[in-house]
């Protein structure tokens, strides 16, 4: 569980909130059902129309992993590739075939089903920098989902504003329907901009970051596969890996 995102949450809502009552301000006058239909609607209709569905419901299953990042433990990596690199050099690459079968990481078991078969280094390293750069293409678009959904939300926000105060100018002579008109102006912008930087674009950014960080990861693999089936020493290869830890 990523604990600062949660607190970013509780801290930004709570800044925003408790503002909103210290000035003396009500939470009702932030409630309007008008508002919340026309900026989530517009934005997600708006997103709907821009993104294929593959990449929206990738979207949707990387939204959780703002919260519950994947865990991404380099040293222990490491530790593993060196421990198979003295395998290799005693036993040869085939010592490594047990192994492999039960590794649970897949794409650690992939390049040591490659180091098994006797693949060329430069075909290992070819092989599994396309799965990197794949994955990493559609974790990106994913989180551009975010981002642009960050940059609808306050133009639907706006819409909505002009779409109340239309209301309030066609209600001129019934004084009773001005509150309502003027407050779902204001409250849709202040939902559609909330919405946008307190959600939206820091889940994409979010999101971002960890793909980042999964391929920093994931190219700490391919050095280390790569390396042993070029059959580097055990000792030099841990020097090299060791670069990838911040």
């Amino acid at each position: 569980m990523d604990v600062l995102s949660i607190i970013g949450i509780l801290v930004a809502l709570g800044a925003i909130l408790g503002g909103n009552l210290l000035d003396g301000g009500h939470l009702n006058a932030l409630l309007n059902g008008p508002a919340l239909v026309i900026v989530l609607g517009g934005t997600v209709g708006a997103i709907l129309l821009q993104t294929p569905v593959s990449v929206f419901l990738h979207a949707l299953r990387l939204a959780s992993t703002v919260f519950a990042p994947p865990k991404l433990h380099l040293k222990p990596a490491i530790r593993k590739l060196i421990k198979w690199s003295n395998i290799a050099r005693k036993e040869g690459l085939l010592g490594l075939e047990p192994i492999a079968e039960k590794e649970p990481d897949r794409f650690m078991r992939k390049g040591m089903q490659l180091l098994v078969d006797g693949s060329e280094p430069e075909v290992i390293r070819s092989i599994l920098e396309v799965e990197l750069d794949s994955r990493e293409q559609h974790d990106m678009q994913a989180a551009r989902v975010f981002e642009s959904m960050g940059g609808y939300a306050p133009t639907i926000g706006i819409i909505g504003a002009v779409m109340g105060l239309i209301h309030v100018m066609q209600n001129l002579a019934d004084p009773s329907q001005l509150g309502r008109g003027i407050a779902t102006a204001f409250v849709a912008t202040i939902y559609g901009v909330g919405l946008a930087n307190l959600f939206l674009l820091p889940f994409g950014n979010k999101l971002k970051a960890l793909a980042r960080s999964k391929s920093h990861y994931q190219e700490m693999v391919i050095e280390g596969i790569v390396s042993i089936a070029e059959g580097e020493n055990p000792r030099n290869i841990e020097f090299k890996l060791q670069g990838y830890i911040n």
